[in-house]
């Protein structure tokens, strides 16, 4: 009998354990702490293009040790709703804190009301996406809090041919306002294809971002919502999934074009932070 063990890969001085067939991986022999080596950089680079999202267990970063591992990846991208008070030492650190429960939770009853769950992207409403974030634990409950990946890729692949075909072409909004608004900042409107295609490895993804209000650009509210449904019906299929367990040191890096997420947020009034860095991708592929 085969056991999930016998699927670790040694590669070079890195362990990859596979969590689930084609999204999730864990990943061990590196201190992210220090400067990595060209070749494992390159290794964990191509782990997150298979998997979409890779965790590290046991990694006690500080700030400045979590933005110099993220940096060897690519531009750090500040959020315009990053904690000032730090924002001078550690710009592109963002707090994604339960203490902000009174405003997530107003913002998480209007997508409800909407009919959807929050599976989302980071970022989806910039023209240019951010490609990459790196999470890191840093006060967790003791039971909870869980967060969930989807591979948007399979999620696309387990369409029916038809259904892609009404997929082809179309546009979705991607609406960050009310969000932002109390950030001082005002971003307009942006729209981009349901199906995207990955520039790095070719694979169509099933893009939507259920937190920012979408609307199929030129659909009334009806077509829109019945397409949308297919998506969102993905999303929610455990075999397109991973469900990541924090613990004490934990590091989450992710695919933010190849995987959509959700946060569970089932652990009462407890002050749960996590802090995240995202990374900035290439602005010449914005049309992708």
């Amino acid at each position: 009998m085969t056991t999930l063990a016998d699927t670790d890969v040694q590669h070079g001085a890195l362990t990859i354990r596979p969590l689930q067939p084609t999204i999730g991986a864990e990943i061990s022999g590196a201190d992210l702490r220090h400067p990595l080596s060209d070749a494992v950089r390159d290794e964990i680079k191509a782990a997150i293009l298979q998997y979409k999202v890779v965790f590290f267990r046991d990694q006690n970063l500080d700030r400045d040790q979590h933005a110099a591992f993220a940096a060897q990846f690519g531009p750090l991208y500040t959020h315009p709703s990053v904690d000032k008070s730090y924002a001078d030492k550690v710009p592109a650190i963002h707090q994604i804190a339960a203490g902000d429960g009174k405003k997530h939770e107003k913002y998480l009853a209007q997508q409800r009301a909407e009919g959807w769950d929050p599976y989302h992207s980071d970022t989806s409403w910039r023209l240019v996406p951010t490609w990459g974030a790196v999470l890191r634990a840093v006060n967790l409950p003791d039971v909870g809090g869980d967060t969930i990946w989807v591979d948007a890729g399979l999620a696309y692949d387990g369409l029916p041919e038809e259904t892609k075909e009404r997929f082809a072409g179309l546009h979705m909004t991607h609406d960050f306002r009310s969000a932002l608004a109390g950030a001082g900042h005002d971003y307009p409107i942006v729209a981009h294809p349901i199906v995207r295609t990955h520039r790095e490895t070719g694979k169509k993804i099933l893009w939507v971002n259920f937190s920012q209000h979408p609307w199929i650009v030129g659909f009334d509210r009806d077509d829109s919502r019945e397409l949308l449904s297919i998506v969102h019906d993905q999303y929610r299929k455990p075999e397109y999934q991973v469900r990541f367990s924090w613990r004490p040191g934990s590091i989450a890096f992710w695919d933010n074009r190849a995987a959509v997420h959700y946060a569970v947020r089932n652990y009462a009034d407890f002050p749960r932070l996590l802090e995240r860095i995202l990374i900035a991708d290439e602005p010449q592929y914005a049309d992708l």
